[in-house]
């Protein structure tokens, strides 16, 4: 009995030692495992576009006048030539007055006529003077020839009937002055009158430079305007471009014939299209987070056969994807999995149970995936978001995915 008792607590602390080695044991980390690959890899830069007529023509009033009510419609086709706008010469109206204004326009006319009156006055005592002196010339012309008064007497009389008759002719004029500052003084006074009436004059005819649809009308009911005012915008609805607001940082990255992919823009497939202009001058945006940007305005022409998007027009939304670099078979692995050691870049693979520390050389990245240049080859099972309970020797089991 004695012996079964030590064989009981034998048995016992064999078992409290194996599980306390047991519980010590390192347990397999689980983890998330993605083999690298050789797949097609691009490098691009996604931004916002819209798109936009390449030429478009802003028609203006040539003059200041009064526009007939403009009858084309968004969208109209016009012919080059063709009248799109009539131009009236600028109406008069008269003003309202108020109490105070018709008062001191009163007076005018008062004063007006008043010099009117004077300058009439002042016109019938030069015609008196005038009727005198000439009287006074054909006495002393007889007087002269008879030898009663001398030659020097006729000269004189006939001088002061000289500025007589100059006095005179200014006072015509003055009375010629003075009725048109009565005319015109009276006329402030007149009412508006409740029709309008258009001036006698030549109608000028505003017609399109260009052949092309309507893109707006910036002025469509008749009106006053003035010389310059715009009044229909026209274009080549079919010649776009589209116009992306691209990071300056970005912007030095792209050059004239990059290539770039439009999508989203309403179609089931992208639209292929090359950089035509990037423009050499930046400008500040406020982006939706309230942060200011310098961004730069690339220009892009549309490469697809116009069949595939002859549905877009002015002002769409595009999404533009500027493709700096892409090769079709490429060993990559995702941006994920790589981490930093000593100053370059590291994975995680899997040799049997176990996890294992390489150092890779890494060419493009897009974001989501990395060209691994050197230190992995195809078909490596490769730890996904290593964190910092995987180290080298670490046991790992693959993480099953619910």
């Amino acid at each position: 009995m004695k012996w079964k008792r030590w064989l009981g607590i034998l048995v016992v602390a064999i078992a409290v030692v194996a599980l306390v080695a047991w519980g010590f044991q390192p347990r397999p980390i689980a983890v998330e495992m993605v083999t690298a690959s050789r797949q097609p890899m691009r490098v691009t830069i996604e931004e916002e576009g819209k798109t936009r007529v390449k030429d478009r023509f802003v028609v203006h009033a040539p003059v200041a006048g009064y526009v007939r009510r403009i009858h084309l419609a968004v969208g109209d086709v016009v012919r080059a030539g063709q009248v799109v706008a009539l131009l009236d010469p600028q109406p008069q109206r008269a003003m309202a007055l108020d109490p105070r204004t018709r008062a001191e326009t009163q007076a005018r006319v008062e004063r007006a006529e008043a010099s009117l009156l004077e300058a009439q006055s002042r016109k019938g005592a030069a015609h008196v003077d005038l009727r005198y002196w000439e009287a006074q010339v054909a006495r002393i012309e007889r007087l002269v020839r008879s030898g009663d008064l001398p030659a020097e007497q006729l000269d004189r009389t006939r001088t002061e009937k000289q500025r007589v008759d100059a006095t005179l002719a200014a006072l015509d004029r003055a009375v010629g002055v003075a009725e048109a500052e009565v005319r015109a003084s009276r006329a402030s006074l007149l009412e508006p009158s409740t029709t309008e009436l258009r001036p006698k004059g030549d109608q000028v005819r505003v017609s399109s430079p260009v052949g092309g649809r309507v893109l707006q009308v910036v002025r469509k009911s008749e009106g006053p305007v003035q010389a310059g005012e715009p009044l229909v915008e026209l274009g080549n609805a079919r010649s776009l471009e589209v116009a992306v607001d691209v990071l300056s940082a970005d912007a030095v990255k792209l050059q004239p014939g990059t290539r770039l992919l439009l999508e989203r823009w309403g179609g089931e497939h992208p639209l292929e299209g090359v950089v035509r202009t990037v423009e050499p001058t930046a400008f500040t945006k406020v982006s939706a987070l309230g942060v200011e940007e310098q961004r730069v305005r690339v220009i892009a022409d549309i490469t697809s056969p116009e069949a595939e998007w002859g549905r877009l027009g002015d002002g769409y939304r595009v999404e533009a994807k500027f493709i700096l670099w892409e090769e079709q078979n490429v060993l990559q692995a995702p941006a994920s999995a790589l981490f930093r050691s000593n100053g370059g870049w590291a994975v995680f693979v899997r040799e049997g149970d176990s996890a294992r520390r390489r150092e890779v050389k890494i060419g493009q990245r897009n974001g989501l995936s990395a060209q691994v240049l050197d230190g992995l080859t195809e078909g490596a099972e490769i730890v996904r978001y290593p964190d910092d309970t995987v180290e080298e020797g670490t046991l790992i089991t693959v993480r099953t995915l619910r």
